[in-house]
């Protein structure tokens, strides 16, 4: 297995890992705009994954693209 692919699963693995620790998350404060931290976070969560999610895609495209035209210049 190529190192963009090992990456891209981790990018994929990190949002679960997050959001399965729940006693990271399990409190009400800090609050951020009067939102409590339990919400807030899990909403910032929604973006990273995102934002991981997006790069996972861009690395798997990218490693398919050099196998398949490896040999051009």
């Amino acid at each position: 297995m190529s190192v963009p692919m090992v990456l891209a699963g981790i990018c994929l693995a990190i949002p679960f890992g997050a959001m399965l620790w729940v006693d990271s998350y399990s409190r009400l404060t800090p609050a951020f705009i009067g939102i409590p931290f339990f919400y807030w976070y899990q909403m910032l969560w929604v973006l990273v994954s995102t934002l991981l999610t997006v790069v996972a895609y861009v690395l798997v495209r990218r490693n398919e693209q050099a196998r398949r035209g490896g040999g051009r210049s």
